[in-house]
């Protein structure tokens, strides 16, 4: 297990300033929820961790240490919002996991001689088949494109793809709002399980506080491209400090109305 910190992150796209230095610490094997409304910041600050944003300065540590500068190939994975877009629509889904499995994947052999092609290939796809059991899809399915599955099972897939590269910190960025509301709820909980079987630090991005307080042991919350408040999610969303965390919260019948009987 890892964690993630970030160091006086600033995102620019040209003269526009998406993230201004900002400083965040997600604890190995915890789960920091990241909030804001539309245009804040929270999905560029996600995406500057993997490097699918243009940082202009501040410094991305995984365990302490540099993430370009780690021996493994993948220590941080993102998994996207739009399901329909993440995955190649002309691989199979056993393909696409396949690709994410570190290359070292495959029986053990005496140093020096490397196992035979038969042998490498069965247990890449054992691997993928594990990897499709743990988000619930059966991995007789691995031979389907993504246009044979659901959006639901496309952002399992999804999930299991960036699962399977090993990762120590995982950034989802609202992941479930492109999915009917009636297989949201399976696939939180999916996440939800994952997280605290595997360990993985995780960084959720999301609008929606209530999802956020289902999953969440801090929350951040950003606004104009600021990170204006971070702490416990119990302390945040019960005694919110910030105007614009108070605000977020008014949105949300349940939530404002736990903050009033506080």
């Amino acid at each position: 297990m890892s964690s993630l910190e970030l160091r006086g992150i600033t995102v620019r796209y040209g003269r526009f300033t998406a993230v201004e230095n900002a400083d965040l610490l997600v604890p190995e094997g915890t789960v920091t929820g990241l909030v804001g409304g539309s245009g804040s910041g929270k999905s560029s600050l996600g995406k500057a961790v993997v490097g699918l944003a243009p940082v202009h300065s501040g410094r991305v540590l995984i365990a302490g240490s540099e993430a370009g500068r780690r021996a493994r190939r993948s220590p941080v994975q993102l998994v996207f919002q739009n399901p329909y877009a993440s995955l190649d629509p002309r691989m199979t889904i056993g393909a696409s996991v396949a690709e994410a499995l570190p290359r070292e994947t495959g029986p053990r052999t005496a140093p020096g001689r490397r196992a035979p092609a038969r042998a490498r290939r069965a247990a890449r796809d054992a691997e993928v088949a594990r990897y499709l059991e743990l988000v619930g899809i059966d991995p007789a399915r691995a031979v389907l494109t993504p246009e044979a599955l659901s959006g639901g099972q496309r952002q399992r897939v999804a999930l299991a793809r960036a699962l399977a590269a090993r990762p120590d910190v995982l950034i989802a960025d609202e992941i479930t709002s492109a999915l009917d509301v009636s297989v949201q709820g399976a696939v939180l909980n999916l996440l939800r399980r994952l997280q605290r079987e595997l360990g993985f630090a995780m960084l959720f991005i999301s609008h929606n506080l209530a999802v956020v307080r289902y999953l969440s042991d801090q929350v951040a919350v950003m606004d104009g491209g600021h990170l204006v408040e971070c702490g416990p999610t119990e302390r945040v969303l019960e005694r919110p400090e910030h105007p614009t965390t108070r605000n977020l919260i008014s949105c949300v019948p349940t939530l404002a109305l736990a903050e009033e009987a506080s």
